[in-house]
């Protein structure tokens, strides 16, 4: 963790609706999450469904605290949408890094975990550790 700020997240879906649902739950289940910067970049600039590069940087800026900004992405082109802007290297901040978790139970695993004052590798096992969690 850099200083004592908190890892920022964003939640990236093809639905603002979606996405914002998830953020409240993960709040929701941290204890309200209001230490932890949580944005989201769902949809596209018109509200429509479907990704949008613009808005997924705007989000990882707003949440950049510098301890690391994680990315946790729905499906499809949301995690090619995420990953082309790592490549390109200057749009997102650095310590950007996008998870390889599931998206609800990956984004509650990983916003629970940062408002404990963990860093991003803590973050980033916590959410990959959700895949796991079992149903039945």
């Amino acid at each position: 963790m850099s200083g004592d700020q908190p890892v920022g997240i964003v939640l990236v879906s093809h639905s603002a609706a979606v996405a914002d649902a998830v953020a409240e739950l993960a709040r929701g289940l941290a204890g309200g999450g209001g230490t932890v910067p949580v944005a989201t970049a769902g949809g596209t600039e018109g509200g429509g469904l479907g990704t949008s590069a613009e808005l997924i940087a705007a989000a990882a800026t707003a949440v950049d605290r510098g301890a690391g900004v994680a990315l946790l992405a729905d499906l499809g082109s949301s995690v090619l949408t995420v990953k082309a802007l790592l490549a390109e290297g200057d749009e997102l901040p650095d310590g950007a890094r996008l998870l390889d978790a599931p998206f609800v139970e990956g984004a509650v695993a990983a916003v629970v975990t940062a408002s404990t004052g963990a860093d991003l590798e803590a973050v980033a096992a916590a959410a990959t550790e959700a895949y796991g969690y079992r149903k039945v």
